[in-house]
């Protein structure tokens, strides 16, 4: 969080902005961050800062895997190996769910 705040409050700076209002992180559910983990932190980094009093805004992003044979895409479960629910193949491909992005910065 500590990095994510640090970016955030550079950018500000670059831009001329005296305060940041609200910030937007994308976190994949296979990411291994636990959002109230990053909540807690945010408060705690922010403190004396531009960004102090800011809204975290975090969007959860589903795993989803993909299946070569059948050319969907599934929900997955947690681990590196997926069963396809259409045709029980084992797949390793994972479309989304790892993201740890910095999506948005509103400042002004």
């Amino acid at each position: 969080m500590a990095s994510a705040v640090e970016t955030v409050l550079q950018e500000a700076r670059a831009r001329g902005a005296r305060r940041v209002h609200r910030i937007v992180l994308r976190i994949g559910a296979l990411s291994g961050v636990e959002p109230e983990a990053l909540r807690f932190a945010f408060d705690v980094v922010t403190r004396d800062t531009a960004a102090v009093g800011a809204e975290l805004e975090i969007v959860a992003v589903p795993a989803l895997a993909h299946c070569q044979d059948c050319k969907v895409d599934f929900a997955a479960g947690s681990g590196f190996i997926f069963a396809c629910p259409h045709c029980q193949r084992f797949c390793g491909e994972l479309r989304q769910g790892r993201e740890l992005e910095l999506t948005r910065i509103e400042m002004s």
